[in-house]
């Protein structure tokens, strides 16, 4: 077995306290003004845009340094349509069967329904990828560990570089996903899908709800 190997840590910069005060305060007010959005522009989006996200996305912590995320970015319309259908489909059955009354009503203010026509409005569509395990070339399955929390602080990087990005986005859980899989072609014994990812312009007239973030004093203790 090698040895672990340590490089010198190069890349890190200290900053002034003023410095650092001024550029969170700036990234906080920056942040604060990304909003879900579920009405898309169909403008379109330059792929180079789409792959500079995805590796802020990448530069994630992850448990063993395993990287457990995988991203596959959609912008072709039959694909696009065939996890709309799909999608609507599970959401249905969600909305109209499976959902118990108090989840419903927590959704009430957000105004969602089964319908998901931005699935095919926006110009990308991500699918996030968790992967459990890997193949090694002699066949062998690999585990992975850490995977939900890895996926997830990547996922967030995500979220905020196409914020950062000047576009807006939306996450789509439909329940199951498994259909992913297939229409992605991504394995199933290997990779379940976690999230997808609407991403593009804001339609001209979108509209988002009337809700409010927690203030720091309900998201937080110091001690």
């Amino acid at each position: 077995m090698n040895e672990p190997r340590f490089l010198p840590l190069s890349t890190y910069e200290e900053l002034p306290a003023a410095v650092m005060e001024e550029r969170v305060a700036a990234f906080e007010a920056h942040l604060q003004r990304r909003r879900t959005v579920r009405q898309f522009s169909d403008r379109p989006v330059p792929r180079s845009v789409i792959e500079k996200c995805l590796l802020c996305a990448g530069t994630a912590p992850s448990g063993a340094h395993q990287q457990p995320w995988y991203f596959v970015a959609i912008s072709d319309p039959a694909v696009k349509r065939k996890i709309r259908e799909a999608a609507e489909r599970e959401e249905h059955d969600f909305y109209h069967h499976r959902a118990p009354p108090e989840w419903l009503e927590a959704l009430r203010p957000l105004g969602t329904d089964e319908h998901k026509a931005y699935l095919e409005v926006a110009p990308w569509v991500i699918g996030i990828f968790l992967k459990r395990f890997s193949r090694l070339p002699d066949g062998r399955k690999l585990k992975h560990y850490y995977t939900d929390e890895s996926v997830g602080i990547a996922t967030g990087l995500l979220i905020a570089a196409i914020h950062a990005a000047g576009l807006v986005s939306l996450t789509h859980t439909p329940n199951p996903m498994k259909f992913l899989n297939e229409i992605l072609g991504r394995p199933a014994d290997l990779e379940r899908p976690y999230m997808l990812l609407v991403v593009g312009y804001p339609a001209p007239d979108a509209r988002v709800p009337d809700i409010v973030r927690k203030p720091l004093t309900e998201i937080a203790t110091f001690l």
